[in-house]
Order: structure tokens, then C-alpha cells, then sequence
């Protein structure tokens, strides 16, 4: 495989994950990949478009399983990342036998202007199980147009155009989603976005720039400057963000209690995006459960029972007033596969209580990781709720300095020890496995990262 253009792993592009053009990543192919897999590879590079955090890739896979992923090789890996779409496991049986029932039924595709039984069901589970008052649905193939039909609900609903979200937050790779994401990486030479799509700052109670010490005092802030933007910027149609971040960073109830009230104020609607957060992911069904209730919930990844792509929004009655527009006019809103898929993975969470699991085993893991911050001084905070954990690692506690090399050399450590996850904003370790996961398999995840941490701190880099 090329390695041209290679670049180091703290440069542009580590919001979303691991660089994947750096050193390391070179030495990892080098270290454990078969001329069978280095032939795969190398035919990947050759066909495929090259893009910033995926091409070139790390490893092939053979399968993907309950909470693993599994090389050519037959090594398996406990998969911490699951790019969000194994809630209910990789390749859970009972979600596949339903897809196989349903594609031996003949009811997959439904055309334009018809529904189907199985579309009508998901619908319905949405609005028995979603929180507050949402109950109407739209359903779409992937997360960016989900949330673009958010934003268009936005816009028709209150009659303006502006929107307000964060830095550093990933909402799609479309053209709106872009606009509201807060990433450089999916804009950078894009020329004019969305017009008015402006950014704040997300409520980081570690990491915020004034050293203040309280979370009310950071609240406080990080609502003036959203205040200050309504008052002066009128005409805002949503604001725009995931209730807790990918990273993780679990803003207070208070926080977005704050935001409601000036939304309300101000005539401007609240979307959440539980793209990542959503179905049991934060030890809630939704995430939104432990803070507030959106005017529009954004749903996607796990939504497709980790089978199929599959999004949609929900909303509340009192918006289904726009039969004059089409919002969400996609060729597969109301495929009879896809609802199929969704119905499965929801009806396997409740039967298998794995919201309650998210939420158990999150807890003691968290506690174990606090546990490893008291004994190695790379970590400097830890944060999280249910399976949804970050671990941020820092060169100085005082300086909060990212130690982004260290974080790298840890990930392809862990990676040759069978523990994947990927790295967010080029330091922080982010930690979302399948929500059937064990406490015993948990005990091996943070043991793994223990070792991996300690070799780093004593010098032996990757």
C-alpha cells in the first residue's frame, strides 16, 4: 500500500476519529495484516475515492458479530465504535430472521403514494415509545438527510431560515448537514453553505476556556452567547444539536432547560440529533430522557437494526400542518425492509432490557475508569452516560494539553490486544459498544486499556 501524503496523527481531520494516514497506521498494516488482507487493501486504495478518515483502511473483515468484529484472519476484536448501528449487536439473529421473513413475504419496496403494514407498525412504536408529546414521524435511507428534513420542518414551521448548532459537532456529510456540523473537515473548500447556519460553543465543563469551576457558571456563559445571537440575529428556526455529544460531553438538565426557555421566547425550535445517542445508548431509550424534550427528535445508525440504512424524525402533532410541501420526498421512506429491521432491533432492546443493561454496565464501568484516572496521570477527565464514555487524555492536568500521539499509540496497543474503539478530537478514547455487552466483558476492556496506557507513560510508543 501507498504510503504517500502521509501526515501526523494531531493534524486536520481527527475530529470524527483516528487519522488514518499517519505513521502508525502504516506500522499496525505492517505488524498484522496477511498478504491476503494487504491484497484487499491495496485493492480498496486502487478503486475507491480516497477520503480523510477512511481510505485507506485499517484491516478486512470476514464478519461482525454480536459486540465483535472479525478480521480474515479470524482474530476478533471487541468493537467499541460500531460506527453507532449495533445497539442490538452486530448481526443479531432475531433481527435477521425478520428481515428474512419479511424479504420472503415480498413486501420490501413499497411505491410512492402506497404504504405498507410493517412502516405503519414502526411508526406507531415510535410514538408509544418516544418522550413528551412526539408522535409523527418521516422516515429516510441515512442520518444527513434526516437531519435536513429537521431543518426544513424548522424553517416551514416558524417561517425563518437561520439556524444555530456547535462547534465540533457532526451532523451528515449533505449539504445543510454539513452547514450545521461544526467541523472544518466536511466544509473546508466548499465555498458559501446554508445561509445563516450559525455555531456556539457546546457546554464543556472540562475543557471550557475561562476556568470556571462550576458547571452553573459554564451554563451561564454558554447561554449569554446563544441569548446574545437570538437578540441580535433574529429570524432563527432551530437550534441544532446532539442533547449529549459524540465526544462524550453531558451538558447539565439546566443547560438545555435554559435553551428551551429561549427558544420559547424566541419562536425558535429544538432538534436533538440521538443519530448516536438514540435506542438505549445513554441507559434511556433516548438520550433526550435525561434532560428535555425536543420539538423534533433525529434517529438513524441503529435504526436499521445494524442491517440496513435507515433515519427518520420525529415531531409533535401540532407541526403536521405542511401537506402544501414535501420535506422528506426519499424513494425508500416507507420500505417494508427497512421498518422491518427498525421493529426488530426496538422489540429486541425491550424484550432483552438492554437500556437497563446500557445503564448498569455503564456505571460500573465508568466507575472503573475513574479508578484507572487515579492511577495514570495521561488521564485527564472521564465522561459519559450508559455504554456512551470518553476517556480524554492530556500531556499536563493543569495545561489540559491533548495528548494526541500517546492517544494514537494506545489505540493500535489496544487494537493488536483485540479491543477496538476510535479516538475523537485526536486525544479523547470513545467508548460505544453493543448494549449486550457484559460487565465481564467490560473487566476486559478497561484491563486491556490499562496496559496499553501504562506502556505509553512509561515511553514505549507504538
Amino acid at each position: 500500500m501507498s504510503n504517500q501524503n502521509l501526515i501526523k496523527p494531531d493534524s486536520f481531520g481527527s475530529e470524527q476519529g483516528d487519522v488514518n494516514t499517519g505513521q502508525n497506521r502504516k506500522k499496525y498494516w505492517e505488524r498484522n495484516l496477511s498478504e491476503e488482507a494487504k491484497s484487499i487493501c491495496a485493492r480498496d486504495n486502487k478503486y475507491f475515492l480516497h477520503q480523510n478518515l477512511s481510505t485507506p483502511v485499517m484491516n478486512v473483515l470476514s464478519k461482525t458479530h454480536g459486540i465483535y468484529i472479525e478480521d480474515i484472519e479470524g482474530k476478533k476484536y471487541m468493537d467499541m465504535h460500531g460506527n453507532g448501528v449495533h445497539n442490538a449487536g452486530f448481526n443479531n439473529p432475531e433481527i435477521i430472521q425478520a428481515v428474512k421473513e419479511q424479504l420472503d413475504s415480498q413486501m420490501t419496496f413499497t411505491p410512492r403514494r402506497y404504504t405498507n403494514a410493517k412502516a405503519v407498525d414502526l411508526a406507531q412504536k415510535l410514538a408509544e415509545i418516544a418522550p413528551g408529546d412526539l408522535c409523527k414521524s418521516l422516515f429516510c435511507p441515512g442520518g444527513s438527510e434526516a437531519i435536513e428534513m429537521a431543518i426544513t420542518l424548522a424553517k416551514q414551521v416558524t417561517g425563518h431560515f437561520k439556524t444555530i448548532s456547535f462547534w465540533d459537532s457532526f451532523h451528515g456529510a449533505g449539504f445543510a448537514a454539513a452547514s450545521v456540523g461544526g467541523e472544518e473537515l466536511f466544509k473546508g473548500g466548499m465555498g458559501p453553505m446554508m445561509p445563516g447556519a450559525m455555531h456556539v460553543e457546546f457546554p464543556n465543563y472540562y475543557r471550557n476556556p475561562w476556568g470556571f469551576e462550576s458547571q452553573e457558571e459554564v451554563d451561564n456563559e454558554y447561554l449569554r452567547q446563544i441569548k446574545t445571537i437570538l437578540e441580535r440575529e433574529p429570524g432563527v428556526a432551530a437550534i441544532i444539536g446532539e442533547p449529549i455529544s459524540a465526544t462524550p460531553v453531558v451538558p447539565s438538565k439546566n443547560y438545555w432547560e435554559g435553551v428551551r426557555d429561549l427558544c420559547e421566547r424566541y419562536g425558535t425550535l429544538i432538534i436533538f440529533d440521538e443519530i448516536i445517542e438514540g435506542f438505549g445508548r445513554t441507559g434511556k431509550m433516548f438520550a433526550s430522557e435525561h434532560l428535555i424534550t425536543p420539538d423534533v427528535l433525529v434517529l438513524g445508525k441503529s435504526m436499521g437494526g445494524g442491517l440496513l440504512p435507515f433515519a427518520g424524525i420525529v415531531t409533535k402533532n401540532k407541526f403536521d400542518n405542511l401537506e402544501h410541501r414535501s420535506i422528506g420526498h426519499y424513494t425508500h421512506e416507507k420500505n417494508g425492509l427497512c421498518a422491518t429491521a427498525a421493529l426488530a432491533e426496538i422489540e429486541y432492546i425491550e424484550k432483552n432490557s438492554l437500556v437497563d443493561n446500557a445503564a448498569k454496565v455503564g456505571a460500573y464501568t465508568m466507575s472503573r475508569l475513574e479508578e484507572l484516572k487515579e492511577k495514570h496521570p495521561l488521564i485527564g477527565n472521564i465522561a459519559g452516560v450508559g455504554l456512551h464514555m470518553g476517556i480524554d487524555l492530556v500531556k499536563d492536568s493543569i495545561t489540559k494539553e491533548r495528548a494526541n500521539e500517546a492517544a494514537d499509540s494506545i489505540m493500535y496497543k489496544a487494537m493488536e490486544r483485540g479491543l477496538a474503539f476510535k479516538t475523537i478530537e485526536g486525544n479523547i478514547i470513545t467508548l460505544r459498544p453493543a448494549l449486550t455487552i457484559t460487565m465481564g466483558q467490560m473487566d476486559q476492556v478497561v484491563d486491556i486499556l490499562d496496559e496499553a496506557i501504562g506502556e505509553v507513560e512509561n515511553g514505549n510508543y507504538y
